[in-house]
């Protein structure tokens, strides 16, 4: 557990009290409202952290509520830098994966029988894929749920990483070729993004790539991810991105 002398800055003890009350308007599963609720602070300086690109089509899977093959989560893991600014933590797939080898992800993986619910999977593939402990994390909200092509319902849980030196990545070098993080407030940003008009089913949409460069490589955040990032950001900064989403009505449709 992160140690209660780590200083936690104001702006973000107030960023988390908001998204503790976020109302994603879909029915949260198994009890997740609790468990989130459950990491409330009892006062605002007393935080207590519990315990594909998964791609435009990830594998997710629900063993108690469909099939093993269509649910999935992913964990947007937020942390602040030493100026203040939010920053997620992304992973790149190892290259001799089956499905979306190379490109950006969350952490974040299929429902597994055992898992209690959608922010117990993405902990549990964070902690498998990069070694983040889920004591480090403080869980605050649960996003809406987007479903791809292949109707797979992605879940993306947003957690607080209070203090980004206590953790020590340890990758999963089957699943994760490399982790890197990224301003959180790129992704509403016009700046090192680019754009693909597409259309599936009489329907017309933008696909977003964000160009990311850190000390060691270049890397490209698109598809479903960058949409993923995208809802996070608005929601965190409160605003709608600087540019025109038009997003695939397919990531909208309802498989709770």
């Amino acid at each position: 557990m992160a140690s209660n002398s780590f200083h936690r800055s104001e702006s973000l003890i107030k960023l988390v009290e908001r998204l503790r009350l976020y109302n994603p308007n879909y029915p949260l599963h198994n009890n997740m409202s609790t468990h989130i609720q459950n990491q409330s602070p009892r006062n605002q300086n007393e935080f207590v952290p519990k315990k594909q690109e998964l791609g435009i089509d990830p594998i997710g899977s629900s063993s108690s509520r469909r099939s093993k093959s269509n649910r999935a989560a992913v964990l947007v893991c937020l942390f602040e830098d030493p100026q203040g600014h939010l920053r997620v933590i992304l992973t790149k797939r190892a290259s001799t994966l089956s499905t979306h080898s190379g490109e950006v992800a969350l952490p974040g993986g299929k429902v597994e029988e055992g898992d209690a619910n959608d922010i117990e999977t993405a902990l549990r593939e964070a902690a498998e894929e990069i070694g983040l402990d889920r004591s480090l994390v403080d869980v605050v909200a649960v996003l809406e749920s987007f479903t791809t092509k292949k109707e797979i319902t992605v879940i993306p849980v947003v957690g607080i990483l209070w203090d980004r030196s206590t953790f020590n990545p340890l990758i999963n070098t089957a699943e994760v070729a490399a982790i890197f993080d990224a301003p959180l407030e790129m992704f509403l940003k016009d700046e090192n993004r680019r754009e693909q008009e597409l259309e599936y089913m009489g329907d017309e949409y933008v696909l977003h790539f964000f160009d990311h460069e850190t000390e060691n490589e270049k890397y490209i955040i698109w598809a479903l991810t960058a949409g993923i990032l995208i809802k996070a950001a608005s929601v965190v900064y409160q605003r709608p991105p600087d540019f025109e989403e038009r997003r695939p009505r397919f990531w909208s449709r309802s498989r709770q």
